[in-house]
Formats: C-alpha cells, structure tokens, sequence
C-alpha cells in the first residue's frame, strides 16, 4: 500500500472534521473520496498539530510521522502554515537525514522534494500557486523564507465553499495578506509588468469583495473572487518576490507566534508606503487606485498615499497599530537584531535625529552554504546620482567581506 501524510493545523482536525465544517454532504464527499483512496491502496497518515506561523520542530515531527508511515506524497490542508509547514515536509521526506533547521538554515539547496497537493482554506496565502515557505526556526526565534521550484504543487485546490467559515478577522488579515503580496512584487526590483498588471487586478478585488465577505460570509461570489486575488498575488510574488513588509513582519511574528502574520503586514503597510512612494510614486498610483484614486503618481505624495492605506485599512477593520500588540520602543533593537548574522541591512538618512529622514538603505542576505548573498538596494528619487548608490554598496561590501561573504 502506498501511503500519503496529511499536514494540517490544530483548528484542522481531520479531513472529515474539515468539511464538516461546511456541510455534511461536503462531509460525505471527502469521506467517499478518502474511502476511494483506500480502495485503490493508498493510506493516509495525520499530521494536524500545526500552529499558526509554523517552527521547524512542527516540521520535524510531521516528516518523522510521514516517514514511519512510509508517505510518498504530502497533501497539505489549510491555509498558509499548513501548506508552508507541508511543502518542508515534502522537501525533508525526499532528503533522508536533514532536518528543518538545516533546510531553513540554508545549510544544503534541496533539488527534490516528494509530491504535493494543496487544499487551500484561505483567501490570502498564495502558497498553492508558488515555490515559497516560511517557518520559523525554534531555537532562534527567526522566521526566514525558503523558495525552490520542487515545492511548486503538483495540484491545488481553491473552493470558496470551504472558506464560509473563516472568522472577520481571518477573513480581513489574509486579504490584507494578498494586498500585501501585490504591492510589494510590483515595487520590488525585480518587479516586470505581470506583477503590475495582478497588482492591479488583486487590490480591485479586494478592495470590492471584503466588504462584500465581511457583510454575509456565505457569499461564494465574494469568496471567489478573494480566493482568485489571492491565487493571482501568489504568482505575482512569485514572479516579482517581496521585500520590506513581510521583511519586517517576520521578526514580530517569529518573537510572537500567536501574531496574526497579516495583522502584522497591516500594521507595518502605511509606513512601507510612506518610504517607498517616492521611489515607485507611478506604480503605486497606479495600483492603488481602487482604494486611493486621489494618487497621481507624484514622489511628494508619499505622506497622502500611507494615510490613505491607512484609512482603508481602518474602513475593513483593521486600525490596530503596534503598540496595541504589546509591541513598544524597548522591542526595536531585538526586532532588528534577531539575526544580524545572515542578515544586514544599512541605511542612509538627514536630518536631526528626532527628524530623521531615510534617503537610501542596503541590506543583504548571505546564504552559511555558499558564503553568497543576495544585495538589495533602494535609493530615494532626489538622492540619485549624488554617489549615495555607491558609497552604500562600498559599506555593505566591506561588512560582508569582513565576515566572509562573497
């Protein structure tokens, strides 16, 4: 008998308990079909105790139960931990003897993983349609991203019916988790037209169909159409990657799990706007104009631009900033700092101190297994071609060699 193991998370039970949460004829439905599995020899074994922004030791365990099973494939149920936490498992599976902290430890580049299948729950993560995952690694409280193309699923399923039951704030935060998807891949500096042309598309979406879900969360158009913006924002970040939202959010959600991740991103979008207007005011404009069509794509609007992000946030009904989190100035250095080893980044700013104003920033991302990094840099508009490009790469070239990168 072949067997597959199911990955899913603490409010997932079982694939019975799953649908039943919609109907019991969804119920029958799966049954039948885990009763057709059966009847052509394939076994399921259970792995259902992921939590919400999964660890690596969640991920160990889940491949030791697959592998006693025997589990030649992964399907993984739920939103994005689930998934996440599915598509490491799956990696782990096809390499014997490595754990998750190597895998998000970057200590070996899986070129294989055993076969994945996603039934996604959310409206948000866009892990069904992309090659990333996110854990956050136990012993270190940090949250890093992994992204191979063996992890891309072999199929993926979106049913609005089986995302009725997502509470109002699950269904704002993974919303606002694909507006976030968007506006970063099309700002980013990788960014090309697709991911222009899906940011558009993904926030027109949202911006018209959350209310709609929120105000009568049986309605399947509306779910459709979220389940749709965020299938297409997780191939847009696919495409065009992320940067200082989710960044930044990794930090407070890997020093504080039970954190919703996409409270966490609407918590820190205004001020990412704020400083990336500037730099990308056409775009922005552009794609935010479902929600802000006052823009007109001018650098100076940078301060109109997060206020308006804001006050939509706030119309969805999410107005919580960070210290209503618990989050205050005392957690500033232990949220930059958690992993100053891989991971460093430079800024460049005028003014007084109490005045601050970032014109430039670097930052790198250095990989232990290859002693390579990934370079990222952004430089304010009116700061171009005064050298400021230059003399942060010459600082962050100096760092980095001093510690060994290449």
């Amino acid at each position: 008998m072949s067997t597959i193991i199911s990955v899913t998370d603490v409010n997932t039970p079982s694939l019975g308990a799953v649908i039943h949460s919609v109907s019991a004829n969804d119920q029958l439905f799966v049954l039948r079909d885990t009763e057709l599995l059966a009847a052509n020899g394939i076994g399921i074994t259970l792995y259902d105790k992921v939590t919400p922004n999964p660890t690596t030791d969640a991920i160990d365990e889940a491949t030791a139960l697959g592998r006693a099973g025997g589990a030649q494939a992964v399907i993984a149920i739920g939103g994005g931990s689930p998934i996440d936490a599915g598509k490491s498992a799956a990696i782990l599976l096809a390499n014997p003897g490595r754990t998750a902290h190597e895998l998000y430890s970057f200590t070996f580049v899986p070129q294989v993983a055993v076969p994945i299948v996603v039934v996604n729950l959310t409206h948000g993560t866009g892990s069904e349609v992309n090659r990333f995952a996110v854990a956050t690694i136990t012993s270190l409280n940090h949250k890093p991203a992994i992204a191979y193309d063996c992890i891309y699923p072999l199929f993926s399923i979106d049913d609005p019916a089986l995302m009725t039951k997502l509470s109002p704030a699950q269904t704002r935060f993974v919303s606002i988790d694909a507006v976030n998807h968007v506006i970063e891949a099309a700002t980013a500096i990788t960014a090309n037209p697709l991911c222009v042309l899906l940011a558009q598309e993904t926030i027109r979406l949202v911006a018209a169909y959350l209310p709609a879900a929120l105000n009568n969360p049986e309605d399947l158009h509306a779910r459709y159409c979220l389940a749709y913006a965020a299938l297409i924002a997780g191939t847009a970040f696919d495409n065009g990657l992320l940067h200082f939202t989710h960044a930044l959010e990794h930090p407070l959600s890997a020093v504080k799990p039970e954190l919703s991740h996409g409270l966490g991103l609407s918590m820190l979008l205004p001020a990412v706007i704020h400083q990336c207007y500037p730099a990308t005011a056409p775009v922005l404009a552009q794609i935010l104009r479902p929600i802000a069509p006052e823009l007109r794509g001018q650098p100076e609007e940078a301060t109109a631009a997060a206020r308006a992000v804001e006050r939509w946030l706030s119309s969805v009904g999410v107005p919580q900033k960070l210290m209503n989190e618990g989050f205050g100035e005392g957690d500033v250095e232990r949220l930059c700092n958690y992993n100053y080893e891989n991971e460093v980044g430079f800024v460049a700013v005028v003014g007084p101190r109490e005045q601050e104003e970032i014109i430039g920033q670097a930052c790198y991302f250095s990989n232990p297994s290859t002693t390579l990094a990934d370079v990222a840099y952004l430089i304010n508009p009116q700061w171009q071609s005064t050298g400021l490009g230059s003399a942060l790469q010459q600082r962050i070239l100096e760092h980095a060699q001093a510690r060994g990168v290449r």
